[in-house]
């Protein structure tokens, strides 16, 4: 039975992700800096495309999770996998030698602009030139982005006017971890139970046939998990050991990056920034594809729904470890940051305020990250 869930071309994914990151291993004399031009070129080439194919993989997995699911649940899955062995690995960084104060800023600035401005805009825009535009559930699209704001507001501002050096004191990092946490985990609880209806797509044309004409309840996610257990199961376990190459052979290529960005002459946040894009490739990919079919909410929900569980899992992980090693975490972010952060969510707010979200709110948003990158450069 689990055969008729499995192709060849999966496991072949499966096979190639892991062996590329058995090979980085197995080839890490090779490619520790300084690397010969010729070797650093072909290298990264051979990571991207790797990391491509395992991408299409994951979006295969996770687009018949969703249809099999459900939205918010189909979303959360994916989102909840990348997001997880995220914050997984920042926290092994923090955990093994060297400073990293600063790791968790700015991987968590970088998706930040991300998310928000690249890949929305990107959504947005393709959506909105197809279908003029796309309605969306707003009580559930207001939802993600009050926690954005509370969230991010506590994250990179407060730090630095009641923080000392950029850092929160430990009296203040307790109360921030537990108030994060408490806060996240209240959304999702609301998000899986009694409000998940305000996560589902609001326009009638891609809501199941027997749905719209009837308007009949969908069938509980606990009968669809009784009923589809082994499915569910097998797919899920598929999306995550697809995705956790992806993830491995981000941060791996961070070194080649860096080396060959330092050539250049390029900023070293441009790096993270790039990493950071890589990482949430499967997300964007999926968000983009489900905005060319006008899923608005769909699109809502894997991306303000990632920075969401991004900003919420990552500042108390690292707030909490910084706690227990002795190392100082700096979070506060730099006016510049702080000035396109505010600005990226007074946007998102004014975005998502419209009934439908058009091509040219999508323009907007990238425009906002074209200016980011300009600051990058600065």
């Amino acid at each position: 039975m689990i055969r008729s869930f499995i192709t060849r071309t999966d496991l072949l994914r499966v096979a190639l992700g892991w062996g590329a990151v058995v090979a980085l291993l197995a080839l890490h004399p090779l490619l520790a800096p300084p690397v010969p031009g010729p070797l650093l070129v072909v290298a990264l080439l051979a990571i991207v495309a790797v990391i491509l194919v395992c991408a299409f993989g994951v979006v295969k997995q996770a687009e018949t999770l969703a249809h099999r699911l459900g939205d918010p649940y189909g979303s959360l899955v994916l989102t909840l996998s990348i997001v997880l062995i995220e914050v997984i690995l920042i926290s092994a960084v923090m955990l093994g030698p060297g400073e990293h104060a600063t790791i968790a800023r700015d991987s968590v600035m970088a998706v930040s602009m991300i998310i928000l401005n690249l890949v929305i805009g990107l959504a947005l825009l393709l959506g909105g030139l197809r279908h003029r535009g796309m309605a969306h559930n707003r009580t559930g699209t207001s939802a993600y982005l009050s926690m954005l704001v509370v969230l991010v507001a506590l994250a990179f501002g407060l730090p630095g006017l009641i923080g000392h050096g950029g850092a929160y004191t430990v009296g203040q990092e307790i109360p921030i971890i537990v108030l994060t946490l408490v806060l996240y985990a209240f959304f999702l609880f609301r998000q899986m139970g009694a409000q998940a209806d305000d996560f589902t797509e609001v326009d009638e044309r891609l809501r199941p046939a027997h749905t719209a004409a009837n308007a009949a309840p969908r069938t509980p996610i606990r009968a669809v998990l009784a009923a589809h257990r082994v499915e569910v199961l097998t797919r899920l376990v598929l999306l995550v050991v697809t995705v956790v190459p992806i993830v491995l052979l981000s941060h791996d290529m961070a070194a080649l990056l860096d080396d060959g960005l330092g050539r250049l002459g390029a900023p070293v946040a441009l790096a993270g920034l790039l990493i950071a894009g890589i990482v949430f490739l499967p997300e964007s990919i999926t968000s983009i594809r489900a905005a060319l079919n006008g899923e608005a909410q769909r699109v809502n929900n894997l991306c303000h729904g990632a920075l969401v569980s991004t900003v919420g899992l990552t500042i108390p992980a690292v707030l909490l470890i910084g706690m227990l090693t002795g190392q100082e975490v700096v979070l506060a972010e730099s006016p510049a940051n702080l000035l396109m952060l505010a600005v990226t969510l007074l946007l998102s707010v004014t975005t998502f305020a419209a009934k439908r979200v058009t091509a040219m709110h999508g323009a907007a948003h990238l425009a906002t990250f074209a200016v980011y990158v300009l600051i990058l450069f600065s």
